[in-house]
C-alpha cells in the first residue's frame, strides 16, 4: 500500500500516467490528482460507479474514487440473481466507517451473478475496486444506456471539479 501510494503521488506530481496494466484482465489506468486510478476501456457514471462491457455481460462496482471517499467498507448489500437493475436506481448500499451509500445503476439489465466474496470480505472494494470488489454482473437490457456514460477522461475531469467544489 504504501508503495502504491507512493507510485501515485509520484506520478501526480510530475503530470505522468502509467500504460501498465493492473492485471492482465483490465486495460491499462492512469492516475488522476486526486490518487485515484481510473482505467481506460471503463464506462463511469456521475454517481461513481462504473460498468465493463464484454460481449452479453456487464459487470458493475464503484470507482476508486468513490472507495476512496467512504473510507473502509464494513458491509455490503446487494441484489440476488435473476433480479433486475434499472439505469439511476438503486440496487443496494455500502455501509462503511463514515457512512452508507446507495449503489445505483447506471444501466438496466437482469443480474446474472453477485460478488459472493463481499459478504465475507467487503474491504475488497477498497484494495481491488475495479477487479476483485466488482460487485454484480448485468445481462443489459438496453445496451446503448452505455453511450450515455462518462469515459475515463471524462470521468477523471467530474472527479476533479466535484472535488474542487468541496
Amino acid at each position: 500500500m504504501a508503495l502504491r501510494m507512493w507510485a501515485s503521488s509520484t506520478a501526480n506530481a510530475l503530470k505522468l500516467s502509467s500504460s501498465a496494466s493492473k492485471s492482465h484482465l483490465l486495460p491499462a489506468f492512469s492516475i488522476s490528482r486526486c490518487f485515484s486510478s481510473v482505467l481506460e476501456g471503463l464506462k463511469y457514471a456521475n454517481s461513481h460507479e462504473w460498468v465493463k462491457h464484454e460481449g452479453s455481460v456487464a459487470t458493475i462496482g464503484i470507482s476508486d474514487h468513490a472507495q476512496d471517499h467512504l473510507g473502509e467498507v464494513v458491509f455490503v448489500e446487494l441484489p440476488e440473481e435473476k433480479n433486475s437493475v434499472s439505469k439511476e436506481k438503486n440496487f443496494g448500499a455500502v455501509e462503511s466507517v463514515k457512512a452508507t451509500s446507495e449503489i445505483i445503476s447506471p444501466i438496466s439489465g437482469e443480474v446474472i451473478e453477485v460478488n459472493t466474496k463481499l459478504a465475507d470480505s467487503p474491504g475488497l472494494i477498497n484494495s481491488s475496486p475495479y477487479e476483485e470488489g466488482w460487485m454484480i454482473k448485468v445481462k443489459p437490457s438496453n445496451p446503448a444506456e452505455l453511450e450515455s456514460l462518462m469515459g475515463p477522461k471524462e470521468y477523471t475531469k467530474f472527479c476533479e471539479e466535484e472535488d474542487a467544489a468541496h
